[in-house]
């Protein structure tokens, strides 16, 4: 399969976050923290997106130490499936 675009990955992400009764804000500049996305929820959404891909995607630890808002998330996730 190919890629995902950024907004199957956000759409992927409130699907997380609307499970539990939280809401994506449209600013992808929101801090995580302001939102309630933790990191169980990244790993959540990052399983989402390899199963949806069907391969792993390999993560660092800096890369995952630098998400801080909505947009990092993305970023690094559609950064990861383009490596």
């Amino acid at each position: 399969m190919s890629a995902l675009s950024r907004d199957q990955i956000r759409t992927m992400m409130d699907e997380v976050l609307t499970a539990q009764g939280k809401e994506l804000p449209a600013d992808d500049s929101t801090a995580l923290a302001e939102i309630g996305f933790r990191s169980l929820d990244f790993s959540e959404l990052a399983l989402r997106v390899e199963d949806e891909l069907d391969e792993e995607l390999n993560f660092d630890a800096p890369g995952l130490r630098s998400i801080e808002t909505v947009g990092d998330v993305l970023d690094l996730l559609d950064r990861l499936q383009n490596a």
